[in-house]
């Protein structure tokens, strides 16, 4: 009897001192009188989602780009040189006379970039041991298939090569970008104490810097008749029935460093979770969109995207253990 009260009793304590072992959630100081000490580190995991609105800059890169312009004597309409081939060759364009030469590469772009779409991002990271308040993460973020669509391209008032002030028109596309970035952010949470509050409105800020992995596809059509007539284009294209180039679609790959600040504010249900509500901002210096030849070992740069900053309204869960 006495060997198994023994046994038993073994038994306990080696529970009782696992038990004690296991508490990893909260590492702190174990002095050998069982006194405890959290210090306020917790490993963090993240999860959000929600509403991404892009806004940027659109810049013609062109380069240079030289097309003919004809205008009517009679009402001062201006076409291109491939319209006027296409009505001449008809029997049409009677009262268009050619005013001069001049460069699409100098045009602006009609309108600038600005569109919705949807984000969703996951981080990792820890808060600074006895100084809780600090988070150090490191996240993804992906903000999904953003359209860019614009007819004409580019418009605007252009001088020819004769001293003739003309506003033209020149093309149109429909393109789309996919861009990732990954991140490692410092957030500081507005609270006293090593533990956070439960039950109470938690505000933060956070700052860091990133990586941007970029894809964009551009469709690019010849609306207006000044490109099919380019001897440069040939190749990122091939002619219809009617003379007009139909480009093929393109896309582009491309990375570039990234911005990244952060304000919000979570709410503590548990000491382990917390509902996370806020705005996250992306700086993107530049995304470039270009048009290739068929089999993509040629390319060239079309527009881009300047100063391109993505405004995410996200809500998630965050875990603290």
């Amino acid at each position: 009897m006495k060997i198994k009260i023994i046994s038993l009793l073994s038994i306990i304590s080696c529970l009782y001192a696992g038990s004690a072992s296991a508490n990893w959630e909260y590492p702190g100081i174990y002095p050998g009188d069982g006194w405890y000490q959290d210090d306020g580190s917790r490993f963090v995991l993240s999860f959000r989602g929600g509403l991404s609105m892009a806004k940027g800059s659109i810049k013609n890169d062109i380069n240079s780009l030289t097309t003919g312009y004809y205008v009517s004597s009679s009402d001062g309409t201006v076409i291109s040189d491939g319209y006027y081939n296409a009505c001449h060759d008809a029997g049409g364009c009677g009262d268009f006379t050619f005013a001069g030469t001049g460069d699409i590469a100098k045009l602006p772009a009609s309108q600038n970039f600005a569109k919705n779409s949807f984000a969703a991002g996951a981080s990792v990271g820890w808060t600074v041991q006895n100084s809780p308040q600090w988070r150090m993460e490191l996240g993804w973020d992906h903000i999904s298939e953003t359209e860019y669509n614009s007819a004409p391209l580019f418009q605007g008032s252009l001088t020819l090569d004769g001293g003739t002030s003309v506003n033209v028109k020149s093309g149109g596309v429909y393109s789309t970008v996919n861009t990732n970035i990954i991140s490692a952010m410092a957030f500081y949470d507005f609270f006293d104490g090593i533990q956070k509050p439960l039950n109470k409105i938690i505000p933060y800020v956070g700052v860091g810097m990133g990586y941007a992995d970029i894809k964009t596809v551009l469709d690019l059509s010849d609306l207006y008749g000044d490109l099919s007539s380019s001897v440069d284009l040939q190749n990122y294209g091939k002619m219809d029935s009617y003379d007009v180039l139909q480009f093929y679609k393109s896309q582009k790959t491309s990375s570039n460093v990234a911005g990244l600040l952060a304000l919000g504010f979570s709410y503590g249900l548990t000491q382990n979770m917390y509902l996370d509500f806020g705005a996250r901002l992306m700086y993107v210096p530049e995304i470039k969109y270009t048009i290739s030849n068929v089999d993509a070992t040629k390319s060239r740069d079309w527009f881009s995207v300047k100063d391109m900053v993505y405004t995410n309204i996200m809500a998630g869960v965050r875990f603290e253990f």
